[in-house]
């Protein structure tokens, strides 16, 4: 399938995987600047920046440093704001889709709270704090679209796909080695989520999923340069 072939290409084509994702994302920006329009976001009002706070992360005025802290949002829950979207239609693959970006959500989370263990670093626990919003807010659309879980009952460093449990078994050895080691490791999560989102939301058409994919894009960008990168 295509969102298989996407995770390979991601672990095995790194850096030049990445540089492909600037004409997607901007294509992707403006299609879902368009829906969330039409579904009561205004510009002014609430706009697509403005509600990236429910989720968890940095705020517009986000600076990197080097716990990854930044201005933190409010409390309020993802669950509340996906509501307000229209919902649609799912093909088998964007389904399947759907319950990939969970795992992947998952495997960031689990890697960031074993490297926070390892090493101390506050950036690895503030962004997984951040990782266990984001899948919260994917598990909304799964509920949504009454789709079965895959990380229900799953232990940290447990996942349902073989893609992704060999992606987690290959980043935590990488990242067990030195904390340089983890910190790169970390940044290719975060490349690989760019890349895995950017055509994700490119071949959705709900429009609550689209935006869901996009804010999460946004803050996978944010954190991969809390990472250096």
């Amino acid at each position: 399938m295509r969102k298989a072939t996407i995770i390979t290409t991601s672990i095995v084509g790194g850096v030049v995987a990445v540089a492909l994702i600037a004409g997607s994302s901007f294509a992707v920006g403006a299609k879902v600047g368009h829906i969330a329009n039409t579904a009561g976001f205004s510009q002014s009002g609430h706009s697509l920046e403005q509600s990236d706070r429910t989720m968890g992360d940095e705020s517009p005025s986000w600076k990197t440093d080097r716990d990854g802290r930044g201005g933190h949002g409010s409390d309020h829950s993802e669950t509340g704001e996906i509501s307000g979207l229209d919902g649609g239609t799912l093909t088998g693959e964007q389904e399947a889709t759907l319950s990939l970006m969970a795992e992947e959500e998952k495997v960031a989370h689990d890697l960031y709270i074993e490297f926070g263990d390892l090493y101390g670093d506050k950036v690895f626990g503030n962004i997984a704090n951040a990782e266990s919003n984001h899948l919260s807010a994917v598990q909304t659309l799964l509920e949504r679209y009454e789709l079965t879980d895959p990380t229900v009952g799953q232990a940290v460093g447990e996942f349902d796909s073989e893609s992704m449990q060999e992606l987690y078994d290959s980043l935590l050895a990488q990242g067990s080695e030195s904390r340089d080691g983890a910190y790169e490791a970390a940044r290719t999560v975060e490349k690989t989520d760019i890349r895995d989102l950017a055509a994700a939301a490119d071949d959705a058409t709900a429009p609550d999923v689209i935006v869901v994919y996009e804010r999460l894009l946004a803050a996978s960008e944010k954190h991969l340069t809390a990472f250096g990168g």
